[in-house]
């Protein structure tokens, strides 16, 4: 007889169900049948205690796919399940103790593309695909030469060295481990980006004659962190999110000043920002000299990007 329920933070959830073959003569089993769809809406009525609805619908059938090869649109049929893989219950039971499913499936989508992504690494986010395609929609010369500083998971230079013509890339961080998983994306889906292992803060960028300088810097203050989804705050890596409140500006000021000495003439410094400072990140660039600065709001209507122009263009 196998248990049909196992229990997490104090309550019940559907762990797996035990029944019989559809092409089974054993028919004493067959009480125990169940239909996908049935338990889909149990998964997703457990998890809408943390998110919403809708959420927990794209979150299960995310799971539902990746364990038991299911579409949502399967769902409408009557497909009896035999039983739940372990992997299915399991990763459920992370759900709903806030672990991030991209974590849960150690991939992650973006442009088009999966990403191996795990705790060292931000999870790619739909803001940054805008800025990835504002910057490819504003530069379709070949060969450009273009460096990533923060890189992470590498999604950035690795979407930009596969979408552009010949493009010369560069991924920067201080993060080995990051650097790793970027090392491991960037071979699995054929890229040719190179990566450099280094502290922006206190080290020179260390490259010239760049076209391109794109950052996703920490932009959330220290004393937002109790503001966090426990998802986030929980699991990503504080490294690549927090700045202190005294300075909040910090990386875009030594990542702006590095790339003027970095930057041809004409090349483009592009920023990914926190919604509330993306005014204070385009003075900060006409400061430094930065010519046509200009902010670009995402598809929420939320200014996210910012870009200035190297001094000196003509």
């Amino acid at each position: 007889m196998c248990a049909p329920f196992l229990f997490v933070a104090g309550r019940q959830i559907p762990s797996f169900w035990c029944v019989a073959n559809l092409t089974s003569q054993n028919h004493q089993t067959s009480n125990y049948m169940k239909k996908a769809k049935d338990i889909f809406f149990e998964f997703v009525n457990q998890l809408s205690e943390s998110y919403p609805k809708p959420e927990a619908e794209s979150l299960v059938s995310w799971l539902f796919e990746e364990n038991l090869g299911l579409k949502k649109s399967d769902l409408a049929s009557e497909i009896q399940i035999e039983s739940i893989p372990d992997s299915l219950s399991e990763a459920f039971r992370q759900l709903l103790l806030n672990k991030p499913i991209q974590y849960i499936l150690g991939k992650a989508p973006f442009y088009g593309r999966e990403f191996i992504v795990d705790p060292s690494v931000l999870i790619p986010r739909n803001e940054t695909e805008e800025l990835v395609h504002w910057i490819l929609q504003e530069n379709k010369s070949p060969n450009p030469k273009i460096l990533d500083v923060g890189t992470g998971s590498g999604c950035i230079p690795i979407t930009l060295d596969l979408e552009m013509k010949n493009a010369n890339v560069y991924g920067m961080d201080i993060s080995a481990d990051a650097l790793e998983v970027a090392k491991k994306n960037n071979r699995l889906l054929g890229a040719n980006v190179q990566f450099i292992h280094k502290d922006i803060l206190s080290e020179p960028i260390g490259l010239s004659d760049l076209d391109i300088v794109v950052s996703n810097p920490p932009y959330v203050l220290a004393s937002e962190k109790d503001q966090m989804l426990p998802n986030v705050l929980d699991h990503e890596p504080h490294l690549a999110l927090f700045v202190e409140d005294e300075d909040p500006l910090l990386f875009y000021r030594i990542i702006a000043q590095k790339a003027k000495q970095a930057l041809r003439t004409g090349g483009s410094l592009y920023f990914e920002t926190n919604e509330t400072k993306a005014e204070e990140v385009c003075q900060l660039l006409k400061g430094l000299g930065y010519a046509e600065v200009e902010k670009k709001s995402d598809i929420n209507g939320k200014e996210r990007m910012v870009k200035g122009v190297s001094p000196g263009n003509i």
